[in-house]
């Protein structure tokens, strides 16, 4: 096997080949470096350039810069799967066929979201009813029918 190993010695330069009658080659000019966020922190407000001011008599109010929206918290999403008698699948596609009509594309996972936030607001009396009135089914994958 070959190694990848990087050899640290230097690699050994070839004399000059310039006369030593020949002048030095112009170094590149420096670019100033970037000041950390530390050494911008330092610097006085008067080492600042100013704002331009308006003219003495001049009765123009500078316009306020336009405010950025807040940014609403990234939500983490969950991915499941769950099983469910084929009237409440055809339940689902009824509910957006409706939804459609009235002028309102509507996902299914939204249409489950919606109904999650309606049994939010049911007292517990109204949810135990609503629960009572579902088909029993079994948990888990349904078989495969080949």
């Amino acid at each position: 096997m070959k190694s990848n190993a990087v050899s640290s010695a230097k690699p050994v330069r070839a004399a000059s080949t310039r006369p030593a009658s020949a002048p030095a080659p112009a170094s590149k000019p420096s670019v100033p470096r970037k000041r950390s966020s530390a050494a911008a922190k330092a610097v006085s407000p008067a080492a600042t350039p100013a704002a331009p001011r308006a003219a003495a008599g001049s009765t123009a109010s500078p316009t306020p810069a336009p405010e950025k929206p807040a940014k609403a918290p990234k939500v983490r999403l969950v991915r499941d799967s769950f099983t469910m008698p084929e009237a409440d699948f055809a339940l689902v596609a009824t509910l957006k066929e409706r939804a459609l009509k009235n002028g309102r594309a509507a996902k299914k996972s939204e249409l489950l979201r919606a109904g999650l936030q309606l049994l939010g607001q049911q007292s517990p009396a109204a949810l135990v009813a609503a629960l009572e009135r579902l088909q029993p089914i079994k948990t888990g994958r349904p078989k495969r029918s080949d």
